[in-house]
């Protein structure tokens, strides 16, 4: 099979994404009924981070492990990346040691360059621009509790960043309609719109964006990268908290949905999500089972087994 990258969610066919989650299921099926799989064996991956992590370095890890192969932690910080070697470079380097390359960085551009310069394939941990691995896990876990997508209305509330920017490719690729409330001076950037119109709508005021939609989403105020415009942005953003009552106007099976961390009393009350409609937890899990999809089907291609 070519190589075939995973930088945006654009970069996979809706057929692409009904086998994948097939697939999950299966594997998050065989998960926890504790029964070994090992399509990967011998197979290596390495992660190359730039920024913190905690639930994508542990379900990259922990499930490549679970497929039978093994992972290689780096930190640019550790590695020749932070002193300056060429992005081309080191794509050349590393991908002639591994099987397949996760990184998890600042700037669309550098994993563009690397996955440019890679012979395996090379999977987006997470960019300012986008995080398809979070979105397509959310995608995965709507399915999971309220069936199909498609035709939808899903709610995001709050930053224009990485995560609204993956969730428009989304709303294109799996049919569905997404609410976009952002404060002003915080709104999209037309230079990372990659669909059209027709796709999402945009709300001034983000109660009206929670009015009749199927799944409500938010994300912190203040992204990594972000720390010094925080006390800004917690004024800019006031009135943005996904609260008890702009859960109401949702439809009354709708579902709460956070890529987390969460701070409780900033982008959500504490109510929503602890609470019944919440399935922040299970989104968290889902990295893991859609990911280990991800990496069966990058490096070896699509199984019946």
């Amino acid at each position: 099979m070519a190589i075939k990258h995973y930088l945006q969610v654009s970069d996979l066919t809706l057929d692409e994404y009904d086998y994948l989650m097939q697939r999950a299921r299966i594997i998050k099926d065989r998960f926890k009924k504790y029964e070994p799989y090992h399509p990967l064996l011998d197979r290596t991956l390495v992660m190359v981070f730039e920024k913190n992590s905690t639930r994508t370095r542990l379900s990259f890890e922990a499930g490549m492990h679970q497929l039978g192969g093994a992972a290689i932690y780096l930190n640019t910080r550790d590695s020749q990346l932070g002193r300056g070697e060429p992005v081309e470079d080191a794509g050349q380097v590393m991908s002639r040691m591994c099987d397949i390359i996760m990184i998890r960085t600042f700037e669309q551009e550098m994993i563009e360059k690397f996955a440019a310069n890679s012979r395996v394939p090379v999977i987006n941990g997470l960019t300012n621009q986008h995080h398809p691995c979070q979105v397509f896990a959310d995608v995965f876990t709507f399915i999971e509790h309220r069936g199909s997508i498609a035709g939808k209305k899903v709610a995001w509330i709050g930053d224009a960043n990485n995560m609204l920017y993956s969730w428009m490719q989304a709303a294109k690729v799996f049919g569905f309609h997404l609410h976009i409330s952002t404060p002003k001076g915080y709104d999209i950037d037309p230079a990372c719109v990659t669909v059209e119109p027709e796709h999402y709508t945009v709300f001034d005021n983000p109660s009206d964006a929670c009015v009749g939609v199927d799944a409500v989403n938010t994300d912190v105020w203040t992204s990594m990268g972000y720390e010094a415009e925080n006390q800004a942005r917690l004024k800019a953003f006031d009135g943005w908290i996904v609260d008890e009552a702009k859960m109401a106007r949702a439809n009354p099976e709708a579902i709460f949905m956070h890529c987390l961390p969460a701070h409780r009393g900033e982008e959500v009350s504490a109510g929503v999500i602890d609470g019944p409609q919440s399935v922040v937890w299970d989104e968290a899990e889902n990295r893991l089972h859609v990911q280990k999809a991800l990496l069966e089907y990058l490096v070896i291609g699509k199984v019946t087994n």
